[in-house]
């Protein structure tokens, strides 16, 4: 027979369970246990803040951010609330208080590297990029991983003169990041570079014959010697990039003709406006919860007579309608290069924020990007247009999950967007 146990060991055994439970995805459950051991202990602040860390996954982020506030007010000092105000701040829009949050966090622990760049973020999403882009370099301690080991001394932040040398250029994160700073190849080719890039596989088929002067190795290699080497995503700070100076708003990739007419065999003759659909990303995209969407949202749009067209090649299993009312052309997206021309023969993009966003921004598309309530930092705040991509429309969730309000506005849209497109004598009505 087990011993009684005490206070103490309940509380305990409640805190493993609920973390348990949320752990498993069961928040409701989860919330409910911690309730139980708040009742045992009302103002135990590492309870308090582990409940609000399961509000916060509920995306109940105003409950969040009052129980992080009630902790500190327990514990001023617990910078793990400080940083935790700042993400639910930020995934409320509310940056300039989230920035606030952050640096209390950083004045208790000056390393503290998730809270500068979570900081940076919200900068980057208000404009402020001469304080963004600085913030943003704490990455490489926050994920060391994603870089290649290099000798830091060596690094170029813009200002050393390149005439004359080779310059180390590497991919960091996604293919949509890899494309949206490519951009600023030829920048550097105009300051008399020797640029090596080292980039995804996936992405070299499109970009060789685009950049000429651009060195392109695999994405696991390296040149046998360099100058200086700088990360893709370090380039906006090493040219100082200001939301008036982003370089190449407009095209600045190309479609392969000898591709793109294949890929138009591939579709057949044009009958009625083509229209490319993206929905989800990568399933293990840290944010794919918020910005991936079910197809079943998009069904409104299928009653537009186009020829609905998927510019993503992976069906999720939730979304197996879809191949009911969209077109599949796997064999035309053997690689990014094929992806290129398939939609640069699009007439209209639809896509969530994924690599096909940037894709069809690149390529000067008219491009429709779907985005949660709290977006990426690169979309900026409050706009409907972008300054990455002068193509893009960018329309935003006014509530968080509300897809349906985005696809009700896109479809009030599409007229002007599509120019003779009409509407089905009938709508579907069984898609999802």
């Amino acid at each position: 027979m087990s011993p009684p146990r005490t206070g103490a060991d309940a509380l305990a055994a409640l805190s493993e369970r609920a973390l348990a439970l949320q752990q498993a995805g069961r928040l409701a459950e989860a919330l409910e246990v911690f309730d139980h051991a708040l009742a045992l202990a009302p103002d135990r602040a590492e309870t308090i803040f582990d409940r609000g860390v399961v509000l916060h996954d509920l995306m109940r982020h105003e409950e969040a951010l009052a129980s992080y506030r009630r902790v500190l007010a327990i514990a001023p000092r617990f910078e793990l609330a400080h940083y935790a105000c700042g993400m639910a701040l930020a995934d409320m829009n509310r940056d300039e208080e989230a920035v606030q949050a952050f640096g209390a966090a950083i004045a208790i622990k000056p390393d503290y590297a998730d809270a500068h760049v979570l900081r940076a973020f919200s900068w980057l999403r208000m404009g402020r990029f001469d304080l963004g882009w600085r913030a943003y370099e704490w990455r490489k301690a926050r994920w060391p991983s994603a870089l290649p080991r290099l000798d830091p001394r060596t690094a170029w932040r813009g200002q050393a003169d390149l005439a004359g040398k080779t310059l180390f250029l590497h991919h960091e994160q996604g293919l949509g990041d890899s494309i949206q700073f490519i951009r600023y190849a030829r920048l550097l080719a105009s300051r008399g570079a020797r640029t090596v890039l080292s980039v995804q596989d996936a992405l070299r088929p499109l970009l060789r014959p685009l950049f000429p002067g651009l060195d392109i190795i695999g994405e696991s290699e390296r040149p046998a010697r360099f100058d200086y080497h700088c990360s893709l995503l370090s380039l906006p700070l090493a040219f100082a990039t200001t939301l008036d100076s982003i370089p190449s708003p407009g095209p600045y990739l190309s479609a392969d003709p000898a591709r793109r007419a294949r890929v138009e065999a591939l579709l057949g003759p044009r009958v009625r406006p083509r229209v490319g659909l993206a929905w989800s990303g990568h399933p293990n995209h840290p944010n794919d919860r918020h910005r991936s969407m079910p197809f079943a949202a998009l069904a409104p749009l299928l009653a537009w007579d186009a020829d609905w067209i998927a510019l993503q090649n992976d069906l999720r299993s939730r979304d197996g309608a879809a191949v009911d009312h969209v077109a599949f052309h796997r064999a035309a997206q053997t690689d990014f290069a094929d992806t290129a021309a398939l939609v640069d023969l699009m007439d209209l993009v639809i896509t969530v924020d994924t690599s096909i966003a940037h894709l069809a921004g690149a390529l000067g598309k008219t491009v429709v990007i779907l985005l949660p309530f709290a977006c990426e930092w690169r979309w900026l705040r409050g706009r409907a247009d972008s300054p990455w991509y002068a193509g893009a429309r960018l329309v935003r969730q006014s509530r968080a999950g509300d897809w349906a309000g985005v696809v009700a506005r896109v479809d009030g849209d599409l007229p002007s967007l599509v120019p003779g497109l009409n509407r089905f004598a009938q709508a579907f009505d069984d898609v999802g």
